[in-house]
């Protein structure tokens, strides 16, 4: 048996207008995300961003910005199998991809339901893991202070840019979702 890597990567994608891609999974029914996925044996976190980007939604020619930034959380039971014995971690590479405005988008149908173009504030709501939900709300604090508005007002539309959001290193972040 061939175990999965025990890494994987987060992708937000959003538009200048502040709306958020999210995407119900086939199984379990009413989980929803961004694009996400395990990285290959010797397959780079931005190879990987950039494939599940091609699998998960179809969009191609596009760019994910790495945002250095990453959390490390243990792998849940259910799961475990698929990795190798003495695996009980994964760690997870987080990436931004903004674009224009929306676009269409094509589901791999064995792995989402349905997506849906959401304003930051509902995406936050709707985002069924807490490194998801820890994602959207650092982009939407980051882009709403650059901006110079209120973090309370997440419904605002507001124009953004790759350069406003502010790269920040978080490699050894250990948090679990009891500490978010």
């Amino acid at each position: 048996m061939s175990y999965k890597r025990p890494e994987s990567i987060l992708v937000l994608v959003v538009t200048r207008g502040a709306e958020v891609l999210m995407m119900e999974r086939t199984r379990p029914h009413g989980f929803w995300q961004s694009v996400t996925g395990s990285l290959r044996w010797g397959e780079s976190a931005a190879r990987a961003a950039a494939r599940e980007l091609i699998e998960e939604t179809g969009l191609r020619n596009v760019r994910p910005v790495d945002l250095h930034q990453s959390v490390r959380f243990p792998i849940v039971p259910p799961w475990r199998a698929r990795y190798a014995p003495e695996a009980r971690f994964n760690h997870e590479h987080w990436f931004l991809l903004m674009l224009p405005a929306r676009r269409t988008i094509r589901l791999n149908r064995t792995e989402h339901r349905q997506y849906r173009w959401m304003p930051a504030a509902q995406a936050l709501s709707r985002a069924s893991s807490w490194t998801n939900r820890r994602l959207i709300r650092d982009w939407m604090l980051r882009h709403l202070q650059a901006v110079g508005d209120s973090p309370a007002d997440t419904g605002h539309c507001v124009r953004l840019s790759y350069s406003s959001y502010n790269h920040r290193t978080d490699h050894n972040n250990h948090r679990s979702e009891q500490d978010v």
